[in-house]
């Protein structure tokens, strides 16, 4: 198992000093998508529909009939949206460490991609075989991966959204916060638990089984980080599925049955 070394600067990191930074960090990121994902979570429950007659759309239109403002609109929300990796850059930079400590580096890229295709082979087949049956049993609302309009910029900007959620993700939720976590004397195995729910949590709004499929898979990117300690092999498999599953659902909706 990786254990995270201790170079300059991080004995000044306390415990304390380290729980009060991770709340920082994802007081403004996932975190607080976790609780915006619970309270939607409670108005679907109890909305008049039931969970698979509504929607959970997971890219949709900004600006619907202005394509252009729509762009620059969905451009700026995914630089928005992944800039607290920035910020886990400069807190490991202000501890003494950098990018590198937690894997996130170019050291490796072959390594990386194979390590990253096959976990996406084996997740992304299994994700969507467990998406089909809770849906089927009526405990999760109906993800529509995409709902950009028909434009030239759709799939590149559906790619940079996918590309957008494997790095926000794994950089904070398996990459800094476990790490983090180990230095501040949790064990393996408790960090895994946080780590898995809050990766979870701000899953909610798809219902039931967006959240627990999200703890499984928090489970195991955890566990292979912990393993490998690199974040850079989940980053790969977490953009290579959410591409297949965006890209496919703008191909592919309404196009099979199987599909909701």
């Amino acid at each position: 198992m990786h254990t995270p070394t201790a170079p300059a600067g991080v004995s000044e990191l306390t415990p304390r000093l380290i729980r009060a930074e991770i709340f920082v960090v994802f007081a403004v990121s996932l975190g607080a998508s976790g609780l915006v994902a619970l309270v939607r979570l409670v108005g679907a429950i109890t909305a008049p529909k039931e969970l698979r007659g509504q929607r959970a759309v997971l890219t949709p239109s900004l600006a619907p009939g202005r394509p252009w403002l729509d762009l620059a609109l969905q451009l700026v929300d995914i630089a928005i949206t992944v800039a607290p990796v920035a910020l886990v850059a400069y807190l490991l930079v202000r501890s003494g460490e950098s990018m590198r400590a937690i894997g996130v580096d170019a050291r490796e890229p072959g390594r990386d991609l194979r390590r990253g295709a096959t976990l996406a082979a084996v997740i992304g087949g299994t994700g969507l075989a467990f998406y089909l049956a809770v849906y089927a049993a009526g405990v999760n609302l109906t993800v529509v991966a995409g709902a950009l309009p028909d434009e030239w910029w759709r799939v590149p900007v559906l790619v940079l959204a996918a590309a957008q959620n494997g790095v926000l993700e794994e950089v904070l939720v398996a990459g800094y916060l476990l790490h983090r976590l180990a230095q501040a004397g949790h064990g393996p195995w408790r960090s895994l638990v946080i780590s898995s729910l809050l990766r979870g949590s701000y899953h909610l709004y798809q219902g039931f089984g967006g959240f627990v499929g999200n703890v499984v898979m928090g489970l195991v990117f955890g566990r292979l980080y912990q393993r490998w300690g690199r974040a850079m092999p989940l980053v790969v498999a977490h953009t290579l599925i959410d591409t297949v599953a965006f890209v496919g659902y703008a191909l592919l909706h309404g196009k099979v049955s199987w599909l909701p």
